[in-house]
């Protein structure tokens, strides 16, 4: 029986293949590495992989704006599941290099921005140089081709690669931590765990004042939290924004489903991106009024009220 095949953000060694690696077993899988987020979607999208694990969330940068936005335009895609994993780095760097010798460090973007107080105290005259992902940065120093001396590698990735560790723990934020999900093609979604996620993106009806507002009050109306919710800027509308929200609820919970009901009167643009289970595995606390049970009392007192019960 052929192995799903999961599409990540390589070369291996990067945190993204941690990360997929912490969702399935290794030997019940193929890993296809890939050189960007928009390019491991894409071959969701062209049926290339079944699935593909992408970071979508970290405590220092926030989301992670390839994958919010690539999620919401073009064919659908669904999360299927998240992990979170800590991030700290280590500077590799050639035998040989001293911490003096380096005038220029890479990273991934998001790396050096999760590092960036660590590298103006420990290394402020250097460039930084931005690469398409941490271990491809490291894989270049090793290989000798690369315009610079040190690398932010992912922890071991350096020993490896036969590189040599100048300072281990690199981080700005000692428990910064990176969320990752599992995206698949649409299909019916998982039954709730007391646990979930719902992922939404919305655009707004309107630019005026109150309009987001009367968006949140969907939600709050009904009982449900949200866990995060950021703008991101509409490519077909100069000005205007959609608004990536994550709501502590699942699809299948009567008050999820009233609020995506009432998004999608309100608003023009609703695209579901999966209900799934949340790492936490906390079990979301359900307000007073909003239980599965008191939505069915309300519902058969509105039909009771029909037939002439009072």
């Amino acid at each position: 029986m052929t192995q799903p095949r999961y599409a990540y953000l390589g070369p291996s060694g990067t945190f993204t293949e941690a990360a997929l690696l912490a969702m399935v077993d290794a030997d019940e899988v193929e890993a296809v590495p890939m050189i960007d987020v928009p390019a491991a979607l894409a071959a969701v999208r062209s049926g290339d992989v079944e699935f593909a694990v992408v970071a979508i969330e970290n405590t220092v940068e926030g989301g992670v704006t390839a994958t919010l936005d690539t999620l919401s335009r073009g064919e659908p895609l669904v999360i299927l599941g998240e992990v979170v994993l800590p991030v700290s780095f280590e500077l590799a760097v050639r035998p040989g290099t001293a911490l003096a010798d380096v005038t220029a460090v890479s990273a991934h973007s998001h790396g050096l921005n999760q590092c960036r107080r660590w590298l103006a105290e420990t290394l402020p005259g250097a460039v930084q140089i931005a690469a398409s992902s941490n271990a491809a940065a490291a894989e270049e120093l090793a290989a000798g081709v690369a315009g610079f001396e040190a690398a932010l590698a992912p922890p071991g990735l350096a020993a490896r690669l036969g590189l040599e560790v100048l300072e281990t723990g690199v981080a700005d934020n000692a428990h910064a931590a990176t969320r990752f999900v599992k995206i698949g093609r649409p299909a019916a979604v998982p039954p709730a765990t007391g646990a979930d996620k719902t992922t939404l993106s919305v655009c707004l009806p309107d630019d005026r004042a109150g309009a987001l507002l009367a968006m949140l009050e969907q939600f709050a109306a009904r009982g449900v939290n949200l866990s995060r919710i950021e703008s991101r800027p509409r490519s077909d509308r100069p000005g205007e924004y959609s608004f990536s929200v994550d709501a502590l609820a699942h699809i299948d919970e009567p008050r999820m489903a009233e609020a995506l009901v009432g998004l999608k009167r309100t608003n023009p643009v609703v695209i579901f991106l999966g209900s799934y289970p949340a790492a936490t595995g906390y079990p979301t606390p359900v307000a007073s009024g909003t239980s599965e049970e008191d939505f069915a009392d309300a519902r058969a007192w509105v039909q009771g009220l029909r037939s002439g019960r009072h």
